[in-house]
């Protein structure tokens, strides 16, 4: 089928009829905007038409985020973008890219960064994921308490674990330029620790205790004056599953609430925390990953593991 097709693309039809190839390249340009970026790229291979109304910048312009200027700026390097056409603009923004506060002198790694910041390459909506390392966590600088754990299975290469403590509280902040959308913020956690053995996964759960006593509390707050929280036991009783809790061995991305963003000037500052402070009992066994802030359009779609 995939023959047949490029040949209506190039000479038209086998009997000598109009083809894909005699539609006009704006026309196609047309069609184009109204797909999705990976649908326009598969149809670029078609003809030539199509990949010349594939290149143009008005349908990637069109995919872009309304303040994809700003965010060139935040995101790269000065002049790095200036000759790029939008195709490449999107390619561009589309990976994740480190937010970097204006420091430019970054190191080649991007796990050396707390923040990350990418465009959805099917809906062109912004996101961001902000690191363990990019929060204040009470009592991080002790070994007794917490570790940071190498793993490839953060995109940040490392997450924080805890062994036990009294007092639990994460806390971050962002201030970032987002396009007027409807976000939602949730935190990437991890009950018990995980290591591979002989290419298997195994969890362990030595330390992981009192998470099915009180719950943990979630809370954000916007610089435009908006609230959400979210209370949630992190395990689950044996009274309550006697299989055990499905909560363990995986990672669950826990939402904490949505913020709507009007424009993108003045940037937005969001707040964030994770508390358990109720000091009558530990807890402990738990690997805090990152926060990710999304479109709840998209977050919705890949609602897999995340709980409300």
């Amino acid at each position: 089928m995939g023959a047949s097709l490029s040949n209506l693309g190039e000479n038209g039809s086998g009997s000598g009829g109009p083809g894909l190839g005699d539609i006009p390249e704006s026309c196609v340009a047309c069609v184009f905007l109204y797909l999705s970026p990976p649908e326009i790229c598969n149809l670029a291979r078609l003809n030539r038409a199509f990949r010349g109304a594939a290149s143009s910048d008005a349908v990637w312009e069109a995919k872009l985020p309304s303040n994809y200027h700003h965010l060139l700026q935040l995101l790269s390097h000065p002049g790095v973008c200036e000759n790029l056409s939008k195709k490449d603009i999107f390619a561009f923004l589309a990976r994740p890219n480190p937010l970097d506060d204006g420091n430019k002198a970054r190191p080649r790694c991007i796990c050396a960064f707390s923040t990350l910041v990418w465009v959805d390459r099917y809906a062109g909506r912004v996101c961001m994921s902000i690191s363990a390392k990019g929060m204040s966590i009470t009592g991080i600088e002790d070994r007794r308490y917490w570790n940071w754990i190498p793993t490839e299975e953060s995109r940040f290469n490392v997450v924080a674990y805890l062994q036990q403590v009294w007092w639990f509280e994460v806390d971050g902040s962002v201030t970032f330029p987002f396009p007027p959308d409807i976000y939602t913020l949730s935190f990437r956690i991890h009950l018990g620790r995980f290591s591979r053995r002989l290419g298997r996964r195994i969890s362990h759960f030595d330390h992981t205790h009192g998470w099915d006593i009180k719950p943990v509390r979630f809370e954000l707050s916007t610089s435009d004056g908006q609230h959400a929280s979210s209370e949630c036991f992190l395990d689950e009783t044996p009274e309550d599953d006697a299989n055990g809790s499905y909560k363990r061995g995986c990672w669950i991305e826990y939402k904490v609430g949505q913020f709507l963003v009007n424009e993108s000037d003045p940037p937005t500052e969001v707040k964030f925390s994770m508390k358990q402070i109720d000091c009558t009992h530990s807890k402990g066994g738990l690997c805090v990953d990152s926060v990710s802030i999304m479109p709840s359009e998209l977050k919705e779609r890949r609602r897999g593991g995340t709980l409300k």
